[in-house]
């Protein structure tokens, strides 16, 4: 699912008031940070992760629970980033429709 630039501004207008659910650190993307993830998007669609590590890293890491998760990025602010994954069964997000 792709987002359009007037839904990726809704959701990040969203993520001010959200804490980080999951804290990636030293140990990177284990299996077990991995299942947090995919758990907090499952519960929430809209998640907010901390990642404590340098940029290039950091980088990687966005890439790969994009590719894993199947989650779009929403925006990244130093050492956070916010992803979105819409929910089949149970839609918690109402996104402004396609335009």
């Amino acid at each position: 699912m792709s987002l359009t630039s007037q839904q990726i501004r809704y959701l990040r207008g969203l993520t001010h008031h959200l804490q980080p659910v999951v804290m990636v650190g030293d140990k990177g993307l284990s299996e077990t940070v991995m299942a947090e993830i995919e758990t907090a998007l499952d519960h929430h669609e809209l998640v907010k992760i901390r990642l404590r590590t340098d940029r290039d890293s950091r980088k990687a890491w966005i890439r790969q629970i994009n590719e894993a998760c199947g989650a779009e990025k929403v925006h990244i602010i130093g050492q956070v980033a916010c992803f979105f994954r819409r929910n089949s069964k149970k839609p918690v997000i109402a996104l402004p429709v396609k335009n």
